[in-house]
């Protein structure tokens, strides 16, 4: 099918659709660095620059995806909601689609966007869909499913054909092989910008690759090694961990400055999660109605759910549909890492001291060992320097 790509950002949705056959007609981003990286991966394809200025989608277009700006959604973000100034530029889909009702429509975010005021977010792009005639499918789905990064986004699937949406997103499921905490035999992912009140503690594999975090920087995630040593990935290995061939993003180099690398991968959609969607739009299977259940009554939304065109169900459904082969974490990574900093592991350390989280045992002390390393080979490193300088 034919895919209009809004919010492209460096082009994982489309890059995912076209490896499962489907076929980019048009693109539109606005941010340059990010539209450095689609003219040099995705020549072909014109790129609009703001999405208010399209009149109307391309009259081939059969999809239209959209992995609008998740910022005012995110926990990482200031939570403004579904009308916050950078969200809120979803409303630009609802006003093209009144142009012409595109028959199938993929849009992603954060899973936060289920909870955010009591679900106000989410009901508003329902009720927006069901007014213009789309029954409509979502869940949550884990790039751990494919990848060593967990990752939690929600895929929401709206379409006016004959076609039903929970047979594209609804229907695969797969029991994960999730590894167990092991300091000694596994790599650990963990957020060392945290330490009070959260961790993204993730054996074998890393947590989210963010735009932000709590310190207001755009930052990778740390990676405790089975040896006691704790690094920080390199760039090429972050592209990697959500599906795209390393030096991905590189070109954005050409119109900023290195470190927004990692703002484009932490905002960009998974190849393989867009790969398996794509594939499921190209031969949807059967779904299973004895999934239903009935919607909270509070008004939050579930991890999935579905609109028949009658009547709206809670889906009883895991955030895996598929769980691929990949190596350990240790061997996943192709390039070295940078070490974490005496700086801030003392920093995290200090935070969690100050916490109440549960850590595994062993893991403190072993971020103390590191610590102890560092701070041993930087004090070094500034009396070498001393001495050339004398």
């Amino acid at each position: 099918m034919k895919i209009a790509g809004l919010f492209a950002g460096v082009g994982g949705l489309e890059s995912g659709l076209a490896a499962a056959g489907h076929e980019t007609s048009m693109l539109c981003e606005i941010w340059e660095p990010a539209r450095a990286v689609l003219a040099s991966r995705i020549p072909d394809v014109p790129c609009e620059r703001d999405v208010r200025d399209i009149k109307a989608l391309p009259g081939e277009v059969e999809v239209l995806v959209a992995g609008f700006p998740c910022q005012d959604l995110s926990q990482a973000g200031l939570t403004a909601g579904i009308e916050g100034a950078r969200s809120g530029l979803v409303g630009q889909v609802f006003r093209l689609l009144d142009q012409r009702r595109v028959p199938w429509v993929v849009l992603e975010n954060v899973s936060f966007m289920l909870q955010l005021d009591r679900g106000r977010a989410m009901r508003i792009l329902i009720e927006a869909f069901e007014e213009r005639g789309y029954r409509w499918a979502y869940r949550v789905v884990n790039s751990l499913s494919f990848l060593p990064q967990r990752r939690e986004r929600v895929l929401f699937v709206a379409t006016t054909t004959d076609v039903d949406p929970a047979s594209v997103v609804l229907a695969d499921e797969a029991e994960p092989q999730l590894a167990a905490t092991d300091l000694d035999a596994r790599a650990h992912g963990f957020y060392w910008t945290e330490g009070v009140r959260g961790l993204g503690w993730a054996p074998d594999a890393i947590p989210t690759l963010k735009n932000g975090s709590t310190v207001g920087i755009a930052s990778p995630p740390a990676i405790l090694l089975p040896t006691g040593g704790v690094i920080t990935p390199d760039i090429r290995d972050a592209e990697r961990f959500q599906g795209f061939p390393e030096d991905w993003t590189k070109p954005a180099e050409q119109v900023g400055r290195p470190s927004l690398r990692w703002s484009l991968v932490g905002n960009a959609v998974s190849v393989p999660v867009a790969k398996w969607l794509g594939g499921c739009l190209a031969s949807p299977s059967l779904y299973d109605v004895h999934r239903d259940g009935k919607l909270p009554p509070d008004g939050r939304w579930p991890k999935a759910a579905r609109f028949d065109g009658e009547r709206r169900y809670s889906v009883s459904i895991n955030a895996y549909p598929q769980w691929e082969a990949r190596p350990a974490l240790v061997k996943f990574l192709q390039y070295y890492g940078k070490p974490l900093s005496a700086r801030a592991t003392r920093g995290f350390l200090s935070r969690t001291e100050r916490a109440t989280l549960r850590f595994a045992d062993g893991f403190q002390d072993r971020l103390r060992g590191h610590l102890a390393r560092m701070e041993a080979f930087e004090s070094q490193k500034e009396s070498g320097c001393a001495v050339a300088a004398e």
